[in-house]
């Protein structure tokens, strides 16, 4: 088994019209033609591409994937926000088993965050939300670092937000588990004191409310290069970081949430996972977040 990764970053290679620009398409297209190329170097017998919100919400959509197709010979498959929501959650049934009991669990995309909650391997309640990452750093946070005042109109929107989808998730039930996946939240823990990802991922990993508050006060003054320097940033992942501990601080208010065990299974084990359901059979699983 192996695994290849190229951060794309379509949500903010997104204009003010809601077109992925040239840039951001080029890079889809190259991207998806190096890892149909690694499919065919491993010999995997069947290729299975996949977009997300970054996709899903352009405006020129249709003449991206077309592209896609026509240079790369892919197709690429566009999840719905609610279809991502519930293959995530999928996952982390998978990974932490019956014994969990309900569980309610939040993932922070580049251009969405997926909430779902449920005692099942299908979550009773699922919202996409388009308060992804990216897409905020792209409309709220342009200035490096952010300013005071920016970062706390954010907050306040956010709030505003999320409001309606939090009740409808508490009127559903109780949790027993609360639990974070992505990028996002995985860097968030590892910035409060989380093992670093040398670890293995059976390292019981957590994110507090009061240790994301404390350190969206030390990031939200550090410019996206310094925040490069801290270990769990990524350069490509600086830039929207402030955002996401923005949105993960948000969620976790409104819901009421105090620690959240961040899962190290996410959307793409989901999609495996419900292939091998129905079909044994092995694949490379392409991403475009």
């Amino acid at each position: 088994m192996s695994s290849t990764k190229a951060a794309l970053r379509l949500a903010e290679n997104t204009d003010d019209r809601g077109d992925i620009t040239s840039f951001g398409a080029d890079r889809l297209v190259e991207t998806v033609n190096d890892f149909a190329g690694i499919a065919r170097s491993s010999g995997c017998g069947e290729l299975m591409a996949f977009a997300t919100s970054a996709v899903r919400d352009a405006n020129n959509s249709d003449a991206v994937l077309a592209r896609v197709r026509t240079e790369t010979g892919v197709n690429l498959e566009v999840l719905s926000g609610v279809d991502e929501a519930r293959l995530t959650f999928l996952a982390v049934r998978r990974w932490y088993g019956w014994s969990a009991g309900r569980i309610l669990n939040l993932d922070i995309g580049g251009g969405s965050l997926e909430l779902t909650c449920g005692g099942d391997e299908d979550p009773d309640v699922a919202f996409s939300l388009q308060l992804g990452a990216g897409r905020l750093t792209r409309d709220w946070l342009q200035e490096d670092p952010p300013g005071k005042r920016r970062v706390a109109v954010l907050r306040d929107w956010l709030d505003a937000e999320l409001a309606a989808p939090a009740k409808q998730l508490r009127a559903s039930g109780g949790a027993d588990l609360c639990v974070g996946t992505s990028k996002t939240f995985r860097s968030l823990a590892r910035l409060t004191g989380a093992a670093p990802s040398g670890a293995g991922p059976r390292v019981k990993r957590t994110l507090t409310a009061s240790g994301l508050r404390q350190l969206i006060a030390f990031i939200s003054r550090m410019t996206a290069a310094d925040r490069a320097e801290l270990e769990g940033v990524s350069s490509d992942r600086s830039q929207q970081i402030v955002a996401g501990a923005l949105v993960a601080e948000a969620s976790m208010r409104a819901l009421g949430i105090d620690t959240l065990e961040i899962c190290p299974w996410a959307l793409r084990e989901g999609l495996i996972l419900r292939k091998l359901d129905t079909d044994m059979g092995g694949e490379l699983v392409v991403s475009a977040r």
